[in-house]
């Protein structure tokens, strides 16, 4: 029985996009859990930037990278989708080659299956294209969807994905749902003797950084967010394996960035993270930590931060979303007047500058003002920190969702393309316009920072 898989994290198509310390963990955890069960498996990321078959791709220009790791990907300009064809902005496609793409196809002759994962809802049209491109090179080989957008938009993906199969089910942690269905297909495979116990970074051509995630799911309840319809439970891992992973990513592939993607990171951190980083402290390894997810500033008492500076964290991002305490109460309940003030003393006093502490603001809200945005920016300002705008995307399954759908121009329930946060669905023009001076006045704030 053939029992070689092609596993695929798919092209971005959107306005912008860019690599802060984005990998496909999902994916790569999968295929470890399928090698470990007996299966070959073959990585298609097309976002892989260090992919030596789009080196001197005349037609693409080489992605510039920052220090720690992040930085662009491949880009080309693509059409804009006929829903978008009055938004006077460029649209392109994020990674690899087409040619390239269909070479690494073509050099699997008879794939079992071919499994897609999926992000953001509306970045859907890449997985349109990889799945129809999967098809035409392997006919008769099944195609399995699964991810964020399969698990958000079942419906829409079910119609529109071409995949043989949507998986969007909670899956446990020895993925019956994924073995089920392989196995409906006549696929399967014998455990290996010898099982690797960390995501298959390895499978990828160059490693700036590891994606670390140290717990699932999340105990608060934010009303923008789909965490807990994603991940139901909040479970951890033992702090001293993902030390082993940490050490094992150093010795065998000398990585030094290591970016947390835990949604609750600081979370029962006497019991869990501090214990992980106060071993990490005292190894004085050459280590770098960030946290692209934010952190939650009602965990960061002095204690915790001068752990946390002692550690090697290097990227810092705070969960403030707004300066307002009463839209607080309404949305998330998860800071309290006076907590992020102590959050940014405490970081400061343990040895971080403000340029390594950003907080996100909230953007585009139903019900939300420009005004109220442009308060909190200057409220972070004042505090000493650095504001990063993150602009809200509707998500289903959220408690907001029916107020984003009721306040929104667009068809948020047809088309998951206006889930789009460049598009901010549910301000009105005015607002829209007012906002791009904002985020010209925070990118100089930005700069003059340093």
């Amino acid at each position: 029985m053939c029992n070689d898989l092609i596993l695929i994290n798919p092209w971005i198509y959107d306005f912008a996009a860019y690599d802060l310390w984005s990998k496909p963990l999902g994916l790569l955890s999968l295929a470890t859990f399928l090698r470990n069960r007996g299966f070959r498996i073959h990585l298609i990321d097309c976002l892989d930037i260090h992919h030596p078959g789009m080196a001197g791709n005349p037609s693409l220009a080489r992605p510039g990278r920052r220090p720690y790791g992040t930085g662009k990907f491949f880009r080309e300009r693509a059409p804009r989708p006929e829903v978008f064809k009055d938004v006077p902005r460029p649209y392109s496609r994020y990674g690899m080659s087409t040619q390239l793409f269909v070479e690494e196809l073509r050099s699997v002759e008879r794939p079992a299956a071919i499994l897609v994962t999926s992000l953001m809802t509306y970045w859907y049209p890449g997985v349109q294209e990889v799945i129809r491109i999967a098809r035409s090179i392997h006919p008769e080989t099944p195609v399995l969807l699964g991810g964020i957008y399969a698990r958000l938009c079942r419906e829409h993906a079910l119609r529109k994905s071409g995949a043989a199969e949507v998986l969007s089910e909670t899956d446990t942690r020895d993925c019956s749902v994924l073995l089920g269905a392989l196995r409906k297909l006549g696929v399967d495979s014998e455990p290996s003797s010898r099982p690797f116990p960390y995501p298959s970074f390895d499978l990828l051509h160059g490693l700036d950084y590891v994606c670390l995630q140290t717990s699932s799911g999340c105990p608060f309840r934010c009303h923008y967010c789909a965490s807990h319809f994603l991940n139901p439970e909040l479970t951890r891992r033992d702090p001293h394996d993902v030390v082993e992973e940490i050490l094992f990513w150093q010795a065998n592939r000398g990585v030094e960035d290591f970016a947390f993607y835990d949604d609750a990171l600081l979370v029962g951190f006497e019991s869990h993270l501090g214990v992980l980083i106060e071993q990490v402290a005292k190894m004085k390894r050459p280590v770098r930590f960030h946290t692209p997810n934010a952190l939650h500033v009602r965990e960061i008492t002095p204690s915790v931060a001068n752990l946390v500076f002692a550690s090697g964290f290097k990227t810092i991002r705070l969960g403030l979303e707004t300066s307002d305490m009463g839209l607080h109460h309404d949305l998330d309940g998860k800071v309290s007047a006076g907590e992020f003030e102590k959050a940014i003393k405490n970081l400061a006093l343990a040895g971080f500058d403000k340029r390594d502490l950003g907080a996100y603001i909230l953007a585009g809200l139903p019900g939300q003002s420009v005004e109220s945005v442009a308060e909190s920016v200057e409220y972070v300002v004042r505090l000493g920190a650095t504001p990063y705008l993150a602009e809200y995307s509707p998500i289903p399954h959220t408690p907001l969702w029916e107020k984003a759908v009721s306040c929104s121009e667009y068809d948020l329930v047809s088309e998951p393309l206006f889930h789009n946060n460049t598009l901010l669905p549910c301000w009105n023009e005015k607002q829209r316009r007012r906002f791009e001076d904002l985020k010209k006045d925070v990118v100089r704030i930005r700069r003059s920072s340093g």
